[in-house]
């Protein structure tokens, strides 16, 4: 990492990026992990459900049903089956 530039990660237990503030995986975290585990997507899927785990357990239960599909799609839906695999 350079000098005054910050990573996209996770700032726990809020679970926003570090560097713009959204909440993560913001769009330049899922370029990052798309390129990192390109020929590894199942790899990526086990890290992002780790994650996710680890955010369910920093972040308040949601109050609907809804909002935990959400903060799924949030964390591990996004990915999606590109590349047909």
């Amino acid at each position: 990492m350079s000098r005054g530039r910050r990573e996209h990660v996770p700032s726990r237990p809020t679970w926003r990026c570090r560097a713009c503030g959204i909440a993560w995986p913001c769009s330049p975290a899922k370029l990052r992990l798309l390129a990192a585990y390109r020929e590894a997507r199942p790899a990526l899927l086990v890290h992002l459900a780790t994650l996710y785990a680890q955010a369910e357990a920093d972040l308040p239960a949601p109050a609907r049903g809804g909002q935990a599909v959400d903060r799924y799609r949030r964390f591990v839906g996004w990915v999606g089956r590109r590349g047909g695999r």
